[in-house]
C-alpha cells in the first residue's frame, strides 16, 4: 500500500468507529467510502424536504448538490450566497426549514460533535428548529477526545477560516493560532453535542475520504 492508500485505510477504521460510538450516543450514524456516495446520500434525503438550510460547511460544499437542489425549485436558505441585507432572514430561515445540511469541525471517538461556532446559528440550528439535520464529515475530523478536538480547531479550523474569509487577525497571517485578542477574532464560541439531544432528528454521515477543512 502507498502512502495515499495507508491514510485512506486508516480514516476508514477510525470513521466506522466513530459511527458506532454516535449510534450509541443517541444519534443516526451512517459510513460512506467515498464523496459520490455521499453525495447521492443526501441528495435522496433532500429530496423529501421542501425547504433546505445551508450552515456554511465547505464539506457540504464539496458536494456539489446546491445547483442541483435550486434547479429543483425548492426553497434554499444560505446565508453565504444571499446580499448582506438578506443573511439575517436567511439564517432564521435555517432555523425553520424541514432539512438542515452542515458540517462539524471535529467528532470524537467517542461521539461527540465538536464545533468552533462563528455566529451562533449553526448550533442553535443542530439543536432546535428544523426538522432534520444531516452533519456531514470527512474522515479526517476524527480525533481522539473533546480536548484533541479543541486543538484540532485551533490548529487548523480556526487559522483556515480566518484565511478564507479575508479577516485580519493573527493566525490569517501566520496559519498558527496566537490566541489574539483581534476584534475579528472567530474562535470565540464552542459547542459540544454529547448526546443527541430530545426531540431532535439529527444524522451524521461520515465519509472515508477527507473533506472540508
Amino acid at each position: 500500500m502507498n502512502r495515499v492508500d495507508l491514510g485512506l485505510w486508516q480514516l476508514e477504521l477510525r470513521a466506522k468507529k466513530c459511527v458506532d460510538a454516535l449510534r450509541k450516543n443517541g444519534f443516526d450514524a451512517e459510513y460512506s467510502p467515498g464523496k459520490d456516495g455521499l453525495a447521492g446520500r443526501v441528495l435522496r434525503e433532500c429530496e423529501k424536504a421542501g425547504s433546505i438550510g445551508f450552515g456554511g460547511s465547505m464539506t457540504v460544499a464539496e458536494l456539489g448538490i446546491y445547483d442541483t437542489l435550486k434547479e429543483s425549485g425548492k426553497k434554499l436558505f444560505d446565508h453565504g450566497r444571499v446580499p448582506q441585507g438578506e443573511k439575517a432572514a436567511a439564517r432564521l430561515g435555517q432555523l425553520t426549514c424541514d432539512l438542515f445540511l452542515t458540517g462539524t469541525n471535529a467528532v470524537t471517538l467517542t461521539g461527540v460533535l465538536v464545533n468552533l461556532d462563528m455566529n451562533g446559528n449553526r448550533t442553535n440550528a443542530m439543536t432546535f428548529g428544523p426538522k432534520k439535520i444531516l452533519v456531514v464529515a470527512g474522515g479526517q475530523k476524527v480525533v481522539a477526545d473533546v480536548a484533541d478536538a479543541i486543538r484540532r480547531i485551533k490548529t487548523f479550523v480556526a487559522p483556515r477560516n480566518t484565511k478564507r474569509l479575508k479577516l485580519n487577525t493573527p493566525c490569517a497571517a501566520t496559519g498558527f493560532c496566537e490566541d489574539c485578542n483581534s476584534p475579528q477574532r472567530i474562535c470565540r464560541v464552542y459547542s459540544m453535542i454529547e448526546r443527541k439531544p430530545p426531540h431532535s432528528d439529527i444524522t451524521v454521515l461520515l465519509c472515508g475520504e477527507p473533506m472540508g477543512l
